[in-house]
């Protein structure tokens, strides 16, 4: 009996500014490109069934589960992983502030924490906490009880809105 084989299918994608070509399975999942063909290791495989959000990276802007999309369906996109979010000398604002607001403790789940706080910062006013635990409630945390998170993506928020007052704008209107 012969082995039968699994062709590969070409795919290119920008991973935090870097243009990344590979030759891939049609089964691979964007997790496992990420973490084992590019290095990756911020994006954290949870529960691989998307229920935890420890996968979550940006694609296209947009929050994204990882471990249930294909690489091959990420052809062409921009991904940003946690790894592209900022740098240990430059952290990015929603990185500061889970530092200054005690976001983290074990750390697994911050990087999709990050990347649904940074989705949500860009589409939502986050006028309420709430509306901030909404957001937050498709990313489970088993350290920290959410209130360091919470204020994390609140003073993100706040800063977020005083600057758009400061610029005359009102960049929240028509935003989901």
């Amino acid at each position: 009996m012969s082995e039968r084989v699994i062709p590969l299918y070409p795919v290119w994608m920008v991973v935090n500014g870097q243009v990344e070509e590979r030759n891939v399975e049609p089964r691979l999942l964007l997790s496992d490109f990420l973490r084992h063909t590019l290095g990756l290791t911020g994006t954290h495989v949870g529960c691989e069934h998307g229920i935890c959000g420890a996968c979550t990276v940006m694609v296209d802007g947009d929050s994204v589960r990882s471990c249930l999309t294909l690489a091959v369906t990420a052809n062409g996109s921009e991904i940003t992983t946690v790894e592209g979010m900022g740098t240990v000398e430059q952290l990015s604002p929603i990185q500061e502030a889970f530092r200054e607001c005690h976001g983290l403790q074990c750390g697994f789940c911050t990087p999709g924490m990050l990347a649904t706080c940074t989705d949500a910062l860009q589409k939502y006013p986050l006028a309420s906490d709430e509306e901030i635990r909404d957001v937050l409630s498709g990313n489970l945390c088993r350290c920290t009880g959410y209130q360091g998170i919470v204020e994390a993506l609140r003073v993100c928020a706040a800063a977020k809105h005083a600057l758009r007052e400061a610029a005359g704008t009102d960049g929240d209107q028509g935003e989901k």
